[in-house]
C-alpha cells in the first residue's frame, strides 16, 4: 500500500501548542495570517509545522506537509485535513449537531457557514512529489457583527451554535490529533477510507451519487443518466468559497 503524503512529518513538537509528536508549532501575532506565513515559508518550516493565530473571534491554522507522491494525487491530502477538521469540531459540538461540506472546501453548521479549508503547493510537475503543501483552516467561534443573528442566516459561529471548548488555541490542538488518526487511517485502508468519511458530510444532493477519483476531483453520477459529472479539485480551490476576500475571515 503506497504511504500516505504525511509520512514524513517527523519533527519534534513545539511548547506554545500541546501537538502530538510529527508537529511542532508556530505561533503567530494576532494580525498575522496562518495560511499565508505557511504558504511563503514552507520550505524553511518543514513537514508538520503547524502555524498558528491566537484570536478571540477566529481559530485560524496551517500545517506544512511533505508529500512522498505525485502532485497529481497528494492534492487528495485536502480532504483528510477536512475530515479532521469536521472531526474536531463534532468533538465539541452539542449532540446531533449537523455539520456538513459545501464541496470541496466550506463548513457549515446547522446551516450556516462557520468557515473552511484551502490547499496549498509549490510549484512543479503533476507525475512529480511537490516540496510541500499547505493545508489551512479557518473556523469562527465568535460573531463580532452587532445584531440578531436571524439578520445573517447564512453565517454562523460557534459560540451561537453552542459549542463547548471555543478555544481556538484548543481547536489547533484537537485539530492535529484528529489529522493523525486520518492519516493513520490512510495507512492502513488507503485513501478510500478517508473519502468515506469525507463523502457523508457533503450537503444533501438528491438523486446523485458521489465519488472521489485518483486525482481528488469529485465524480458525480445521476439517477436516469449515464454520464458522470466530474467537479475539478485544482479549479475549486483556487478560490475558497468560503472566504470572504474583503474581511479575510469567513463570509
Amino acid at each position: 500500500m503506497a504511504t500516505p503524503v504525511f509520512e514524513s512529518m517527523k519533527r519534534e513538537f513545539g511548547t506554545e501548542l500541546d501537538l502530538p509528536p510529527g508537529f511542532r508549532s508556530v505561533t503567530l501575532r494576532e494580525a498575522g495570517d496562518a495560511f499565508a506565513h505557511a504558504t511563503a515559508n514552507a520550505s524553511e518550516l518543514g513537514a508538520g509545522a503547524l502555524v498558528f493565530v491566537g484570536r478571540f473571534d477566529l481559530s485560524e491554522f496551517a500545517v506544512v506537509l511533505e508529500p512522498d507522491e505525485p502532485l497529481s494525487t497528494a492534492r487528495r491530502a485536502f480532504y483528510a485535513g477536512m475530515v479532521a477538521l469536521a472531526d474536531t469540531l463534532a468533538g465539541q459540538a452539542p449532540p446531533d449537531k449537523p455539520i456538513e461540506f459545501h464541496w470541496p472546501d466550506a463548513v457549515y453548521v446547522d446551516g450556516g457557514i462557520v468557515g473552511g479549508g484551502r490547499l496549498a503547493w509549490s510549484k512543479g510537475a503533476e507525475d512529480q512529489p511537490p516540496d510541500w503543501l499547505v493545508f489551512g483552516a479557518m473556523v469562527r467561534t465568535v460573531s463580532l457583527t452587532e445584531g440578531d443573528a436571524g439578520l445573517r442566516p447564512l453565517s454562523a459561529a460557534l459560540e451561537d451554535e453552542g459549542f463547548e471548548g471555543l478555544e481556538s488555541g484548543r481547536l489547533a490542538e484537537s485539530f492535529s490529533r484528529h489529522l493523525m488518526t486520518v492519516v493513520d487511517t490512510w495507512q492502513e485502508k488507503g485513501f478510500e477510507a478517508v473519502a468515506n468519511q469525507y463523502l457523508p458530510r457533503l450537503a444533501p444532493d438528491k438523486g446523485a451519487s458521489r465519488t472521489i477519483d485518483g486525482g481528488g476531483d469529485l465524480m458525480i453520477r445521476r439517477v436516469g443518466k449515464s454520464e458522470i459529472e466530474p467537479r475539478s479539485l485544482v479549479t475549486a480551490l483556487s478560490k475558497p468559497s468560503w472566504l470572504d476576500p474583503k474581511t479575510g475571515g469567513p463570509r
